[in-house]
C-alpha cells in the first residue's frame, strides 16, 4: 500500500476517473492552471487539457447550472466549490433541479459531484470555516460524503464520481496534509467503519472528528474506559446498522459533530439509534459546537471546537454520575 497525503489521494481519485471515463470533467475556480488553492489538483489540466479540466469565473450559481446541465446531457461533472460556505449559491440547481430530476424523469439520474472544503480550526474566520452538512441533510436525492482518511478520500471520491446521483463531497481543510495508507480498494457509499474497538462507549463521528474521537479514546483508556470509535464516512445514506451493532455491545452512544448543536446530523444519529436500539441503550448524547458563528480569534476558535479533552471529559462525567 502507498502512503499518501489526503490531498494527493483526492488528486489520484480524480486522475483515475478522468482517465477511466471520458465523460468525467472537472471544473471550478482555479482548479486547472493553478492546481487548486489547496494544491489538490496540480497536473490534471496539463494531462487532460482544457476541454476536460478548466477554470471558471467566480459564480457558484453559474457553475452549478453548468454542472447540472452537463450531467443531464451525458457528462459526469465534478465541480469544485472552493469553500462549502458558498454552497447556498448553488441551492436552486442542486436542490430543485439535480436532487429532483430522477423523481421527475423516472429513469435517468444526475451523476454530479460537488467537492467543497469545509471546517474550522484554520483561522479562516466565520465565512470560510463553516460545516454546511446540516444545510443539505434533509434533502432527499443528495448523498453526503465525509471522509476522514486518505484511503477513504480516494475510494469514496471514486465511488461518488461513479454514482448516478448528486453527491456533495466534503473535504476538511485540516486533513489535507494528513498522511495515511491508501490500498486502492473500493469502498461503497453508505458503509461506516469501526476504526477502534471498545466495550464501554461508542463514539461516532466523521472527518476530523474521527481523529479527535480516537485521541479522546486514548485519553479514556488511561482512565480504564474502553471506547469504540465508528467513522460514518457517509452521512447520507446513513449506516445505522453498524452503529446499532456497536451500541448493542457498549450500551452508550456519543456523537461528535463539528457543527451547531441545533439541527445537526448528530441529532439524527441519536434519534435513529434511540428508535431502533432503545433496549440496548443506557445513555446517548451529542457533543457539538455552540449555536454561533465560528470565531476568528485563535483561542476562541480552539475553545469553540469539540477537542479530544472535551470529548473525554464529557464521557467520564456521564459515566461516573
Amino acid at each position: 500500500m502507498t502512503d499518501l497525503e489526503f490531498r494527493t489521494a483526492i488528486r489520484e481519485a480524480l486522475d483515475e476517473e478522468l482517465g477511466r471515463d471520458e465523460r468525467v470533467v472537472l471544473f471550478g475556480e482555479d482548479v486547472a492552471i493553478a492546481g487548486g488553492v489547496f494544491a489538490v489538483t496540480p497536473g490534471l489540466y496539463e494531462k487532460y487539457g482544457p476541454q476536460r479540466v478548466f477554470d471558471t469565473p467566480i459564480s457558484e450559481m453559474a457553475m452549478a447550472g453548468a454542472a447540472y446541465g452537463a450531467a443531464v446531457c451525458g457528462l459526469r461533472p465534478v465541480l469544485e466549490i472552493m469553500f462549502g460556505d458558498f454552497l447556498p449559491l448553488t441551492m436552486d440547481c442542486l436542490i430543485n433541479q439535480a436532487a429532483k430530476f430522477h423523481f421527475l424523469d423516472g429513469e435517468r439520474g444526475v451523476p454530479l459531484v460537488i467537492r467543497c472544503v469545509v471546517g474550522a480550526g484554520g483561522r479562516f474566520g466565520a465565512i470560510h470555516s463553516q460545516m454546511p452538512v446540516s444545510w443539505l441533510h434533509g434533502i432527499t436525492g443528495i448523498k453526503l460524503v465525509a471522509p476522514s482518511s486518505p484511503a477513504d478520500a480516494k475510494a469514496l471520491l471514486r465511488a461518488a464520481i461513479r454514482d448516478d446521483n448528486p453527491v456533495v463531497f466534503f473535504e476538511h481543510k485540516r486533513l489535507y496534509s494528513m498522511k495515511g495508507q491508501a490500498s486502492g480498494e473500493d469502498v461503497p457509499l453508505g458503509r461506516a467503519a469501526v476504526v477502534r474497538e471498545g466495550a464501554d462507549v461508542t463514539i461516532v463521528s466523521v472527518m476530523k472528528g474521527v481523529h479527535d474521537s480516537l485521541a479522546a479514546a486514548g485519553l479514556l483508556a488511561e482512565q480504564g474506559i474502553s471506547a469504540e470509535v465508528v467513522d460514518l464516512r457517509t452521512i447520507r445514506p446513513l449506516d445505522v446498522d453498524t452503529v446499532l451493532r456497536s451500541v448493542a455491545k457498549t450500551t452508550r452512544l456519543v456523537v461528535v459533530e463539528e457543527g451547531p448543536l441545533t439541527g445537526g446530523w448528530a441529532g439524527e444519529v441519536v434519534a435513529r439509534v434511540t428508535e431502533q436500539g432503545l433496549g440496548d441503550l443506557d445513555d446517548a448524547w451529542r457533543i457539538a459546537t455552540a449555536d454561533a458563528p465560528v470565531p476568528y480569534s485563535p483561542p476562541l476558535e480552539d475553545a469553540f471546537l469539540p477537542d479530544p479533552r472535551r470529548i473525554a471529559d464529557e464521557i467520564v462525567a456521564r459515566a461516573t454520575r
